[in-house]
């Protein structure tokens, strides 16, 4: 047997195994997530609000008690959060939000929202949003508007 095949199975087993131990552990965190999700929908509660503020920051740059970000994992301390700043009856507090509805969340409106703890699941009725009936558009990259301006201009000016 040469070297170079047997080089290759080292690799192709190291690369098998590793494969199979990313399955298992995602399979684990999968779990986990699950029960954590069923955890927040039994504690969810409607809350009446009015938005102030939202913006994605660092969670030690959010104002969130110190009890909270040192519970939080230390890959989320560096990650950007989508914080919610919201007037609770007569208090304001900081909240965090669900990626997913982030965006639909609107600014200095009043809401009806679903609160586990200091995150918001979800946004349920939005009072005074008439106005507000449909998403806004995303903003486009440079390569969405180079190619969403050259459809335009061929279909205008069909190549004979």
């Amino acid at each position: 047997m040469s070297t170079g095949l047997i080089i290759f199975i080292v690799l192709l087993v190291i690369i098998v195994a590793a494969i199979i131990g990313l399955y298992f552990l995602g399979k684990k965190a999968q779990k986990k997530q699950a029960e954590q999700q069923e955890q927040i929908q039994a504690s969810k509660q409607f809350v009446n609000m009015l938005i102030i503020d939202k913006k994605k920051m660092r969670l030690k740059d959010a104002g969130l008690p110190q009890m909270v970000i040192d519970q939080a994992p230390k890959l989320m301390r560096r990650a950007k959060l989508p914080i919610v700043k919201a007037k609770i009856g007569p208090q304001i507090m900081t909240l965090v939000c669900d990626d997913r509805i982030f965006d639909k969340v609107p600014v200095k409106k009043e809401v009806k929202a679903a609160v586990s703890g200091i995150y918001i699941v979800e946004v349920k009725g939005l009072h005074n949003m008439k106005s507000q009936s449909r998403e806004p558009e995303k903003k486009k990259n440079f390569f969405q508007r180079a190619w969403a301006e050259a459809r335009k201009k061929a279909a205008v000016d069909p190549v004979k």
